[in-house]
């Protein structure tokens, strides 16, 4: 929020501004950051460390303190990406940031006392490329200084709730490579700095500390939690962020500023403030100099209670603040949970944006499934993916568009409208130069050339070369490393296929017809399974069979009758009851474990407050608040059609003209999957609405619930709860909802109900044996956190289908089937489709229908987090063991796994391997952080590192990181 583009205290004239009211928080929350943050420290001597040699001296035995020049530019809010860096259409926000960056260098020159900070990569960067090559050397010359530090150093600061923690990973890899490359060491950031994302996640910690952060300041937590913690002077502390990774890899020392990123009040004096400036003539009538002095030493003294004493003051940065902690040696307590949900008053809870824009959610995690495909084949196949018969491929735009949507503002859905349009631009624009290069590495390892196409809306049916072509072949890429088997479903004309596999043998396929009149919207599709092998492609070739009757399925409606047997579908697995009353689901059973659980699940909404007698704060694209605890039922029956066929069974469920659901088993599979389509919502009775799907069970859960964070550990969450302070809750519903980013269960001990998401969702459990996910939003107010815009999305982001996949299981062997559904569905196969027929790409080559890049399959407990291109003739490899401690599920999976890379992937060979850190900027061997002594005792010697390529030992939720030196082979036919 709040691209505040303000450089306190160092700001010369050319320095540009964001306008807007000044208060704390987003209504509530200053549009103008100042640049100056008050951190207090006595200080104490020590010896420097690695890193810290440019800061800045402290006095002994003096209250030192800390002055933080720093500029928070958001990467998108109220203008978009450009307008900001350009300083474009200041009448809705009056903020340039090359103009900032500007300022700040000149007024660094002009006083070698001075120091700044700077955050956002995507911004610096730019700025950074159109500088002439002796201003360049000036701001390396004030980097070598550490009068020019960089904090975070990530493309952008990314939100914390809707961000998936591969995506995390990437863009913070992406600056902080950018760092590295410019500036050496000298450039890379010792503190981790969140100072407006909208709650905090245990797993960002976790993945801050294995970035190897040294420590993590962030602006925004829940009134309560904050004022707890400063009667008990708990504002700093080390978080361990990690119930499996020994201590400390995990644990982060963690500060919440004091004033938010603000200065104190009466103490800013940026271009658009309206504090009283400080006059030092006595001679004056407007003299207050004294005055203004005396608050400023009574602020600091208050902050650190510390009275009587002598204060320095000092131009600082974050890590020269963090460095004077450190050498203290005090002890410091230990925080388990997390900071979510974030409240900034009564009433105010910024639960809402967990489920914002969900058409934007999806593109997003779309996106990053297919920037894994393009990275992952561009590694494999070397500089041919990149320059090629279809032209230039090339991995770099999607992936700097992927790292600007982990913005704050950008995949949490609160921007302005016309910036989340430019945020779809962005991504769009990027999966062009991807489509070439997976053209150019699908024609290599094919070996022929052949017309690719990329159908981006199958989702809505529609993929042109399917629809009109009487045969052409069907090529799907697993980025898993294991062997996958992928229902394909495809929009056809109407007729008979034959579908060959790989090796030329028929393979089933139906055609289905969906129950609509509507041909055009709902035309028929083709079924077919296909066996995908790890790291690689089958092909598959479709025929229409000329001149025979149709014979498609077409569903069949089901008349409501009170005497109806009930309708169920089923397979080997699973076998869901439906009402037949009501249309709605009301059981299911795993039939391998003999588990039976009635399940109701349908759609509700709840009416968006827009303010009452107890508080006028409305809903909005942050805040969630219904104007009732319970929601409204969009109907309390579905008219159903049932589909079966050998290859899938479904009951299409029609609750009202603007949501509908089809429940939907394939053979073998072991989940129901629910897919929703939920839009345009209505709101000509002027009633905002925010839709929910609910499941209700007889679990006797005790108000326990557990979601994912980040897509990777599991948190408990317990109703109007807090594990480190006593709530006051004022919001029963929203002050209960948490961020699903991948999944989300209930269990009894005995039993585990586990839905899993195919976008981040907020979502909670508001009675026992209940849970809910919000699957869309519309509201007609807005929620007075600086957008001064209402979430009316119409257009595309109006409708929106997605899905819900079900788990029924024992809770001991539950993790199972979440932990690998929930890798599938975030790395799904990729589908590309050729009319055939193509040239050869080399003469005398045969063609290829089947590929793997990998030599044998990865262990189910391994994921292959990153496969991409670091250079040329080099890799960057990322190995991640995918469950943690206790997931063992009968199956020893959370046991350490020990993998051989030599000889792992197929087109190379590894002739050198290196690791690093999490973010591939250190080699892990040199590696160092500041340690901290906690009040829960020593923490364990951490082993000596050794490095063996044929002896890579993951333990639970481990992630390694590997630079490795490759030659590519010779791709036989």
């Amino acid at each position: 929020m709040g691209a505040y583009a303000r450089a306190s205290g160092v700001c010369a004239r050319g320095c540009l501004d964001s306008a807007g009211p000044w208060t704390m928080s987003r209504a509530l929350r200053p549009p103008l950051p100042p640049l100056c943050f008050f951190l207090l420290l006595l200080a104490a001597a020590g010896a420097r460390a690695g890193g810290y040699e440019t800061c800045p001296t402290v006095q002994p035995n003096m209250l030192n303190v800390h002055l933080l020049p720093h500029t928070h530019d958001d990467v998108g809010w109220l203008k978009t990406v450009d307008q900001y860096f350009y300083g474009i259409k200041n009448d809705i926000q009056h903020a340039g940031v090359q103009y900032i960056l500007d300022s700040v260098i000149s007024a660094l020159l002009a006083d070698p006392t001075r120091r700044f900070i700077y955050v956002e990569i995507a911004f610096f960067s730019r700025w950074w490329h159109q500088q002439t090559n002796a201003t360049q050397e000036v701001v390396r010359d004030l980097v070598r200084q550490g009068r020019l530090e960089f904090a975070n150093g990530g493309w952008v600061m990314n939100d914390e709730a809707a961000t998936h923690y591969g995506a995390i990973v990437d863009q913070m890899t992406l600056g902080l490579r950018f760092l590295e490359d410019t500036f050496g060491n000298d450039g890379r950031p010792r503190v981790a700095w969140h100072i407006d994302p909208f709650g905090h996640s245990r797993e960002q910690a976790s993945l801050f500390a294995q970035m190897g952060f040294d420590g993590f300041f962030f602006g925004r937590l829940d009134y309560q939690d904050k004022w707890v913690r400063m009667q008990k002077l708990e504002m700093e502390q080390v978080w361990r962020a990690s119930t499996s990774l020994k201590p400390p890899t995990a644990d982060l020392f963690t500060g919440v500023l004091p004033n938010g990123y603000n200065p104190p009040r009466n103490l800013c004096w940026d271009v658009l403030c309206v504090d009283q400036p400080l006059v030092e003539d006595p001679r004056s009538p407007e003299y207050n100099a004294k005055e203004l002095v005396d608050y400023f030493l009574n602020v600091a003294t208050a902050q650190q209670q510390a009275k009587g004493s002598s204060v320095h003051v000092l131009y600082s940065t974050p890590a020269c603040y963090l460095w004077e902690l450190n050498k203290a040696n005090l002890t410091w307590s230990v925080k388990h949970d997390d900071f979510f949900p974030y409240a900034d008053g009564p009433h105010q809870f910024w639960t809402g944006y967990f489920s914002s824009r969900p058409a934007l959610k999806r593109y997003e995690r779309l996106s990053y499934n297919f920037l894994q495909v393009c990275n992952q084949l561009e590694a494999l196949v070397g500089l041919a993916a990149n320059v090629g018969p279809y032209g230039s491929g090339d991995s770099a735009p999607l992936n700097e568009a992927m790292a600007v949507l982990q913005h704050h503002d950008a995949v949490s859905g609160t921007s302005r409208q016309h910036v989340a349009n430019d945020y779809a631009r962005q991504l769009a624009a990027g999966w062009g130069p991807c489509e070439v290069l997976l053209s150019n590495a699908l024609a290599r390892l094919r070996g022929f050339k052949d017309h690719f196409t990329f159908c981006q809306q199958l989702n809505i049916s529609i993929c042109p070369l399917s629809q009109t072509a009487a045969r052409f072949q069907v090529i799907v890429y697993n980025p898993l490393g294991r062997k996958v088997n992928w229902m394909v479903r495809l929009p056809v004309s109407e007729g008979v296929f034959v579908v060959k596999d790989p090796n030329g043998r028929t393979v089933p396929s139906d055609v289905v017809i969906f129950p609509s009149s509507d041909s055009q919207a709902h035309p028929p599709e083709l079924l077919f399974s296909a066996s995908l092998p790890a790291l690689g492609f089958s092909t598959y070739s479709v025929a229409q069979v000329p001149r025979w009757k149709p014979q498609a399925r077409a569903p069949q409606p089901i008349p409501r009758r009170s005497w109806s047997p009930a309708l169920t579908i089923e397979n080997e697995h699973i076998r869901a009851t439906f009402d037949p009353d009501t249309g709605l689901l009301m059981e299911i059973m795993n039939m391998n474990q003999q588990l039976l659980l009635p399940v109701r699940q349908t759609f509700f909404w709840y009416n968006a407050s827009i303010g009452d007698n107890e508080s006028d704060q409305a809903s909005g694209a942050y805040i969630f608040r219904p104007n009732q605890q319970k929601p409204l039922p969009v109907s309390r029956w579905a008219q159903i059609h049932l589909v079966k066929t050998p290859l899938v069974q479904e009951v299409h469920q029609n609750f009202s003209a603007w949501c509908s659901q089809v429940v939907r088993l394939y053979p073998g599979q072991r989940h129901l999957e629910l897919e929703w389509s939920v839009g345009p919502i209505p709101v000509g009775d002027t009633w905002g609405k925010e839709v929910i799907s609910r499941f209700d069970t007889p679990l006797e859960t005790k108000g326990r619930f557990y979601t994912d964070s980040n897509g990777r550990e599991i948190l408990e969450r317990r109703r109007d709860y807090r594990p480190t302070w006593k709530l006051n809750q004022t919001e029963p519903v929203a002050g209960n909802y948490y961020p699903v980013n991948t999944r989300i269960y209930i269990t009894d001990g005995n039993m585990q109900l586990t839905v899993l998401t195919d976008r981040s969702q907020g979502g909670s459990s508001l009675r026992d044996g209940s849970l809910e996910l919000m699957v869309h939003r519309r509201l007609l107010k807005d929620d007075g956190r600086g957008v001064s815009e209402p979430l009316m999305e119409n257009g595309s982001g109006a409708w929106v289908r997605g899905r819900h996949l079900v788990l029924l299981d024992t809770a001991q062997a539950a993790a199972a089937g979440h932990r690998l559904l929930a890798e599938q569905e975030v790395l799904a196969p990729q589908v590309v489709l050729a009319p055939g027929g193509g040239a050869a790409y080399n003469l005398g080559a045969p063609p290829r229908t089947q590929f793997s890049g990998l030599r044998r399959d990865l262990p189910p407990s391994v994921h292959l987090l990153t496969l991409a291109s670091w250079g040329p003739e080099m890799v960057l490899l990322r190995l991640e063991h995918q469950f943690a401690v206790g997931e063992d599920s009968g199956r020893n999976l959370s046991a350490p796994v020990t993998l051989n890379l030599r000889d792992l992937f197929s087109t190379f060979t590894i002739t050198r391997l290196q690791e690093t850190t999490l973010v591939a900027n250190q080699l892990r061997e040199a590696a160092s952080r500041l340690k901290w002594t906690t009040n829960t005792g020593p923490t364990p010697h951490q082993t000596p590192y050794q490095l063996d390529p044929a002896n890579i030992t993951l333990e639970p939720m481990e992630i390694r990181t590997f630079l490795a030196s490759v030659q590519w082979k010779e791709v036989d036919g």
